[in-house]
């Protein structure tokens, strides 16, 4: 669980940039992938999770914002 903690520590602003940026790496990879270029096709695996982590937390700064109101 060590992996989201990097990503909770991010200000709703920095998880929109660092979401934008793996959802771009997951295009070139999937670009990668169909053109035979791909060398590690455990990266497609890894980014698609971490956009899964950055969602979430995501959400779940949004959900305790609008609690505290």
């Amino acid at each position: 669980m060590a992996a989201i903690d990097k990503f909770k520590d991010l200000t709703p602003d920095q998880l929109e940039d660092e979401l934008l940026k793996l959802r771009k790496e997951r295009f070139n990879l999937r670009f990668q992938a169909a053109s035979g270029q791909l060398e590690n096709t455990a990266r497609v695996r890894s980014v698609r999770r971490d956009i899964a982590r950055v969602m979430t937390v995501a959400r779940q700064k949004r959900g305790s914002a609008a609690q505290s109101r």
